[in-house]
């Protein structure tokens, strides 16, 4: 499973009486997969996966699967202590998923060699594709990058440290190590709104980018994607200047909007705590900043 272009982490709907909304979630991946992403990634942090059920992460996966339709993969969190994670692991599998996004261990920090023996621990658990998400307590360094060639089902490494230095050692440290998976080895951009970041990741042979404006501005997300791709300059920094860059200002205003702001942009019902709401006033700039997006399309 090697990842490429943009990838879509379609939301998670509950209704108001706190019930996963199945329906309205179909609707949403649909639409989704008709902008065209390379695979989309349920039940993963923008869609709350800390906040599912195992019951309920078995129905938005398995909703997933059947929408999707062997059109492009779905991947689905798993994660948490390592039985959970690998509870969750089993679960996807047989919910239909294609692959699996390895979130953080909860809590428990330790060393690059122990987060390889929870990889492993995890990836055991079923036949299916990992991508390792390097973030928070999760991070790898060279020897145990390289060592992860050694899973055969662990796919790829996810970024969301933002440490452009560390990624270009990690990147060149397997496309170099001479193993016979180090060509196919997937490497993801996956900080929140990447698309500030993917000129940066792309000059170090990482191309592919998670993209949570997919979900409530498709528009925006895909013109900026194909421009990246293009080298079309002038309108990667127009979108920049007039819609991500302000969007960014405001997603960091509250800790938590990096779900929050992009499910009220999308209309899709509340979030679960301990994520809070925007604030009247953030969704009245929130939705001048989209405009202000479309103007410059």
């Amino acid at each position: 499973m090697r990842l490429h272009g943009l990838l879509s982490f379609p939301l998670t709907p509950f209704t108001g009486e706190d019930k996963v909304d199945l329906s309205a979630f179909a609707d949403h991946v649909e639409r989704q997969i008709g902008w065209g992403p390379s695979a989309i990634f349920v039940a993963c942090g923008t869609g709350e996966f800390t906040a599912l059920s195992l019951e309920e992460f078995r129905q938005v996966v398995a909703t997933a699967a059947e929408v999707a339709a062997g059109r492009l993969p779905v991947v689905a969190g798993c994660g948490g202590g390592p039985q959970l994670a690998r509870e969750f692991a089993r679960l996807a599998a047989e919910s239909g998923a294609n692959g699996l996004l390895l979130l953080p261990p909860y809590l428990v920090v330790s060393t690059p060699a122990g987060l390889l023996r929870h990889i492993a621990y995890v990836a055991d658990a079923t036949g299916l594709p990992l991508v390792v998400y390097q973030r928070a307590n999760a991070v790898l360094d060279t020897a145990t990058a390289v060592a992860l060639l050694d899973l055969p089902t662990v796919a790829g490494i996810k970024d969301g440290r933002g440490d452009v230095d560390g990624m270009l050692r990690l990147v060149t440290a397997v496309r170099t190590s001479g193993h016979p998976r180090a060509a196919e080895f997937g490497f993801l951009n996956g900080l929140p709104t990447a698309e500030l970041s993917v000129q940066a990741y792309r000059a170090i042979g990482v191309d592919s980018y998670s993209s949570a404006v997919l979900c409530f501005a498709p528009d925006i997300a895909t013109t900026f994607y194909r421009a990246v791709s293009a080298g079309d300059l002038e309108t990667t920094q127009r979108l920049l200047k007039e819609f991500y860059l302000p969007f960014a200002a405001l997603r960091d205003k509250v800790p938590g909007y990096a779900v929050s702001l992009v499910k009220a942009g999308a209309g899709l019902g509340p979030v679960r705590p301990p994520l809070v709401e925007p604030t009247p006033e953030h969704l009245a700039e929130l939705k001048s900043i989209i405009e202000r997006g479309r103007a410059a399309l």
